[in-house]
């Protein structure tokens, strides 16, 4: 209902007016029906807060606004994380930066600011596997989606299955899609499995469409020499791809030793233990 239907309503008298109330459980109604859903949850709680601490009325109703906004921000975010079919866990405070030295931990948080996907910039993270590329890919996305920024997460080689589907569609019928769409999308893990020319293609166009219009980051194990095998064998349309993704990017390499195999080395550490597992590796488990 419109807002100058509902006053008309009040006027002549159809729609009773909210008397004051001292009763909480009606006032939590009333948020409620503002859909003010965590205020009126902890409502009761609240009032029982202000009376032993002494609030004035302002005091009471800034911790009752800043209580919602801070509940419907929290939803926002896991529910964008959802959306964007992040993987959970991996942050930029969780990050062993001790243990792989050739990250700067002062560049990766000034990327946390966000300002290169402001900026509809790209960055390209290349190294080995296990070196920390994903996580740290992770971490930003996830970073960026706390600053309101939306995001796509894709593994390349299962949104390949979705270009391909999406083959014969013009870019204005492409235009929605999330991996059009979105303010930062991740390629997770490009160039483990060689394109042929078509996806190479395909691969070019989104390139090529998101280019200026929004950022993308990406995860490699692949130098950049070695693009154009990725991309179909073709190094014309590689140089394009890389033209378009490396203009005002930034590029981490990584290097380093695996991450996947630090508890390993941890085991095996121990010589009493390192020993005993040359002797299973030589007469298999006992």
């Amino acid at each position: 209902m419109k807002i100058y239907s509902t006053r008309k309503l009040f006027v002549e008298g159809i729609l009773p007016k909210p008397s004051a109330t001292q009763d909480i459980g009606a006032l939590a109604e009333r948020l409620k029906a503002l859909r003010l859903w965590f205020a009126a949850e902890q409502l009761a709680e609240l009032v029982t807060r202000s009376v032993k601490e002494c609030w004035n009325s302002a005091q009471f109703l800034d911790e009752l606004v800043r209580l919602e906004i801070e509940r419907q921000e929290e939803r926002r975010v896991t529910q964008a994380i959802r959306i964007s079919h992040l993987p959970v866990g991996p942050t930029i405070s969780n990050f062993d930066f001790a243990y792989q030295p050739s990250v700067s931990r002062s560049r990766i948080e000034s990327l946390a600011t966000c300002q290169w996907i402001r900026d509809n910039q790209c960055i390209l993270l290349q190294g080995p596997p296990g070196v920390g590329k994903t996580h740290l890919t992770i971490a930003l996305a996830t970073r960026a989606i706390q600053n309101g920024f939306s995001v796509a997460f894709y593994r390349v080689d299962e949104w390949m299955h979705q270009l391909r589907a999406d083959a014969m569609l013009e870019l204005s019928q492409l235009k929605h899609r999330k991996y059009m769409s979105s303010n930062l999308v991740v390629l997770d893990e490009f160039g483990y499995q060689l394109m042929n020319r078509e996806e190479a293609n395909l691969f070019f166009r989104v390139i090529n469409y998101r280019y200026g219009k929004g950022s993308i980051a990406i995860t490699t194990n692949k130098g950049i020499t070695a693009w154009p095998e990725v991309l179909g064998g073709d190094e014309v349309l590689a140089g394009a791809v890389l033209d378009r993704i490396l203009h005002s990017a930034t590029v981490l390499n990584i290097q380093g030793r695996s991450y996947r195999l630090k508890d390993l080395e941890t085991t095996l550490g121990s010589p009493q233990t390192a020993n005993h597992s040359s002797a299973e590796a030589l007469t298999g488990p006992v």
